[in-house]
């Protein structure tokens, strides 16, 4: 893994944003706005049995997370994925991921001698 993009995934600024994708509906959140791209809460909430309230507040703890970000378009704010922090999810799960490899193979090389 290149040295400069370690730096994004370091564990402690991770940990916020695996605890805002670790919610369902926060989840589903994410999935519409990758699909659909930015969307107020208007749209986000239309055909869901979740209030817009509840809406808010989960774009709330994902915007601390850095996930995501509003921008007022009139009276409306517009919500729209962070597309680098997702990226950063992806290198830190990719991270993980090879030290349980180099982790097995360690294991396995010791339990073959």
């Amino acid at each position: 893994m290149r040295p400069s993009s370690r730096a994004t995934v370091e564990p402690k600024s991770s940990a916020s944003l695996f605890a805002a994708l670790g919610e369902k509906t926060r989840l589903r959140l994410v999935s519409r706005l990758c699909d659909d791209g930015p969307m107020s809460i208007a749209r986000l909430t239309a055909g869901s049995k979740v209030t817009r309230q509840a809406i808010t507040k989960h774009l709330r703890v994902m915007e601390e997370a850095r996930l995501v970000r509003s921008t007022r378009h009139g009276r409306e704010s517009v919500w729209q994925l962070d597309q680098q922090r997702l990226e950063d999810a992806r290198r830190y799960l990719e991270l993980i991921s090879k030290q349980w490899d180099d982790a097995l193979g360690r294991l396995r090389k010791f339990v073959e001698e």
